[in-house]
Order: C-alpha cells, then structure tokens, then sequence
C-alpha cells in the first residue's frame, strides 16, 4: 500500500510523530500530503529551540493552537541578558539581528490564536511587559505561562496577570531579575488561588539605569572614604 492510500486519521497521526522540517519535506512530495500538512489539527502544539526556527516556514500558526513554548538554551543567551548601556558594539549587532524576533512571532500569535492555553519562554532576554500584556488580553483562556530567564519582564506583567489573567492558573517567573518582592506579594494578595513560582527572581540584582547605577557608586565611595 502507498502512504497517500491510507485514510486522514492514519496520515495526520504519522505526520504527528514528525518534527516541523520533517513534516515539511514529506508536504513537498505530492499535493495530499501537502493538504495533511496544513490541517490545523496537526499544529495544536509547537516547540522552538532558537529565535531562527521562527522565521522558517515549516509551521503553521492559527487557531488550532494550544500550547507555545520557545526556549533558548545556549551561551549566546548571555548577550541577550547584559543591559543595553553595557553592551559593546559586537554584543549589540548580535542583539540586532533578532532582538524583535520573538517579539515580533508573538504578535502573529496575539492575531491567529486566540485559543492558545500554555506559553513557555525560556531565555528570551528581549520580551518586554508590553507584549506580554497584548498576550494576555488576546488569549483569555491562557491557563499557564512561564517565564523563564527574561531579564525585561518586571513587575509589570504581574499587574497584567492581575488585570487581564482570569483564566490563568499558573505563573512561573523564574530568574527574572526585574521581578521584585513587592510585585509577588502584591500579585499573591490579588490572586490568592494562582499557583505562583519565582525562583531567585526577587533575590538576583535587578537592572539599574545609568544615572542611578552612578548614584550608587558615588554614594559608595564616599562610605569607604569616611
């Protein structure tokens, strides 16, 4: 028996066992395993592993989707984490190649999957409160969100929970270095009934601006001088 002569439910259940590029090659052979590629069945979840998997077009984003997670696990994340006034010119460049990319993918998100119930970021230093925000308003069944190690989201996103969140049931914001203690204990007493997890978040050093990081200098080495 050929592939393409058994029936949709066998074909979307093999496709199922494929990763994305995997899928996508199988599309491009005949025009009904193209279609099975493009049943908005076969895409309820989705895994990346780098801002790059984002621009390839071997996925399929719509309303089918459930659960999102984009984790980044390497050395280069650490560029991502150094404040903006202290990147050099090199660490900047890298940063402008994709600084507005999972941004940017989120937003289409925000558009075509109203459905969406799981998100999971892990090491996307350059995700802002803002986007979170816009997240949270147009996916109001979103049940868990997890952030890990995004060094912009403070506490911000946790007053957006507070406001736009009703659906949601957990909230991890491990290693968020701009999450404060004060913004836990606010969003513990708003939503009591919210399965929250911050860890070393309000124990890491959050980002100071410039003028205030010279502040704290200078009032630092008048208390040595004396």
């Amino acid at each position: 028996m050929h592939i393409t002569e058994l029936n949709w439910e066998c074909l979307l259940h093999l496709f199922s066992f494929l990763d994305k590029n995997s899928r996508k090659s199988l599309a491009k052979t005949c025009h009904r395993l193209l279609e099975v590629f493009q049943d908005p069945l076969l895409w309820s979840l989705l895994n990346f592993h780098s801002p790059a998997e984002l621009k390839k077009d071997n996925f399929l984003l719509g309303p089918a989707l459930k659960y999102l997670s984009i984790c980044w696990y390497s050395e280069r994340v650490k560029v991502c984490n150094i404040e903006d006034w202290m990147k050099n010119n090199l660490q900047k460049d890298f940063c402008h190649r994709h600084e507005n990319t999972v941004s940017d993918f989120l937003l289409e998100v925000c558009n075509r999957c109203p459905n969406l119930l799981s998100l999971t970021l892990s090491g996307c230093g350059h995700v802002t409160d803002e986007c979170i925000l816009l997240l949270l308003m147009n996916c109001p069944n979103l049940k868990t969100l997890k952030l890990e190690n995004c060094v912009r989201i403070t506490d911000q996103t946790l007053e957006a929970v507070t406001l736009y969140g009703g659906s949601l049931q957990t909230l991890h914001v491990d290693f968020c270095r701009n999450i404060t203690q004060t913004g836990l204990e606010r969003i513990r007493e708003k939503c009591p009934s919210l399965m929250l997890r911050a860890d070393r978040s309000a124990n890491m050093f959050p980002d100071n601006k410039p003028e205030k990081k010279w502040v704290l200098e200078k009032a630092s080495r008048k208390l040595l001088q004396l």
